[in-house]
């Protein structure tokens, strides 16, 4: 089963999700017991396998930790906050949670771009 944590405690997920805005990115570090990183991969498969399903993911990517680290980074793009919330929102979402070994937490949260002359380009 899968727990949440936050990184921002002054800033909730799912106050995010209530948000009406797009494009929005969520970013989602795992961390995985050890010894069940490749447990933590096929369960985020599953995951990612019914969210490209929904029609509103525009991009993902899982990203791990080098030198040994236990942690995973899914970076993931989609239409809207409101598509977002519909596909977490789902019972068939839900029972994808339990495939995530016992202990492993993630810490999602919602970001937009930045633009920043010169340098990079925002929405």
């Amino acid at each position: 089963m899968l727990n949440f944590g936050q990184l921002d405690e002054s800033t909730n997920f799912h106050d995010q999700q209530k948000e009406k805005v797009g494009p929005v990115t969520i970013i989602n570090t795992f961390v995985a017991p050890e010894g069940k990183e490749d447990e933590v991969v096929a369960a985020w498969t599953d995951d990612a396998e019914y969210m490209k399903n929904s029609g509103s993911l525009l991009a993902v990517q899982l990203y791990r930790g080098i030198g040994g680290s236990r942690l995973f980074t899914n970076v993931a793009v989609w239409k809207s906050t409101e598509h977002l919330r519909a596909a977490l929102g789902t019972p068939e979402f839900a029972s994808h949670l339990e495939g995530y070994p016992a202990g492993t937490v993630a810490y999602p949260h919602l970001y937009q771009k930045v633009a920043v002359e010169g340098i990079c380009e925002g929405e």
